[in-house]
């Protein structure tokens, strides 16, 4: 069995390693690639892969917490803060990763002429998406700030 402090130090690396690539991915690596390449195609396409990444890492990093959480709790589970924060962000990348992006590259396959329906319904789906990419976002800031020491719930 893994001691408290143990579950602490798995718990803050894999934090760190959800929220902080949700922000530098988001908020640091995508506007610059939009910024810096002139072909916003291949600067979309690279953001679209690391956010597809950024999701897959987050379902894995957040389906662990929510089980030390669940084990460290016991019964009363659903009534803490941090485990709603998680499940909301495991709902949220969910729904992103296997409803939005799916309808978005199939618009994008379909191609995506200025001014067409396609590229209307592209943008109205990109602003839902980063949307729930803020709250998730959001969401993450919540756990990292209201982390407690090892042992305390």
């Amino acid at each position: 069995m893994l001691s408290p402090s143990v579950i602490f130090k798995i718990e803050s690396v894999l934090q760190t390693l959800w929220v902080g690539g949700l922000w530098v991915i988001g908020y640091v690596v995508a506007p610059i690639l939009f910024g810096s390449l002139d072909d916003r195609r291949l600067a979309g396409e690279l953001a679209g892969n690391m956010f597809s990444a950024i999701n897959y890492i987050g379902l894995v990093c957040g389906a662990v917490l929510l089980g030390f959480a669940i084990l460290r709790l016991g019964e009363p589970w659903l009534k803490n803060l941090r485990v709603i924060a998680l499940l909301l962000m495991l709902i949220l990348i969910l729904v992103s990763a296997f409803v939005l992006q799916p309808m978005m590259q199939e618009l994008k396959l379909a191609g995506l002429a200025p001014g067409s329906e396609a590229a209307a319904q592209f943008g109205r789906l990109h602003g839902v998406s980063s949307v729930l990419y803020l709250l998730t976002s959001l969401s993450g800031l919540y756990l990292i700030l209201s982390r407690r020491p090892a042992g305390q719930i």
